[in-house]
């Protein structure tokens, strides 16, 4: 009993520490007052200096007949905007902590292993897991995504199913 009243003497006493800190970062910052006097308007006025006034556009220009085209086009694919996701070092491992203890440890469910990139490229009883270059058609994609894998211990974070469905979309390639 005396160690449930500490516990809940504790979490009381963070909770409120957390709340206290909290607030302190949301909170605007104080004003700084600002000097006054002859020396702060010499300094205000250098510090910023006033804008022009006279803002006319001139009348008796021509306006240009010819438009130029942009000389880089924007590349249409995301994937190809994004860094270039490595399977060694950026999918292997979210795979190895969150898929092999029941595909590649002592249990290996539907036939899938997922302990290196040729067994994950050999698909599972069913086929194929990963459609390179096409994220939508990867079943991998799709359980991760839908969160129906894994089914037991923790589900991937959004951030690492990214890494998992760009490094699909860029090709999934052994880098």
């Amino acid at each position: 009993m005396k160690s449930m009243k500490f516990k809940f003497a504790f979490f009381i006493l963070v909770a409120g520490l957390l709340s206290a800190c909290g607030s302190r970062l949301t909170q605007a910052p104080s004003p700084v007052s600002q000097p006054t006097g002859p020396a702060a308007s010499a300094t205000a006025t250098a510090t910023n200096p006033p804008t022009p006034t006279n803002t006319a556009v001139p009348t008796d220009t021509a306006a240009p007949t010819e438009t130029t085209a942009p000389t880089e086009t924007p590349t249409s694919n995301p994937a190809a905007q994004t860094a270039s996701v490595s399977f060694a070092n950026d999918v292997l491992p979210i795979l190895r902590s969150r898929c092999v203890n029941c595909h590649g440890g002592d249990r290996i469910e539907e036939g899938l292993i997922l302990k290196s990139y040729a067994e994950l490229m050999a698909g599972s009883d069913n086929g194929a897991v990963v459609a390179p270059g096409d994220s939508e058609n990867s079943l991998l994609a799709d359980l991760i995504s839908s969160q129906k894998m894994p089914k037991r211990g923790p589900k991937l974070t959004p951030p690492q199913t990214q890494i998992i469905i760009d490094w699909i979309e860029q090709g999934a390639l052994n880098n």
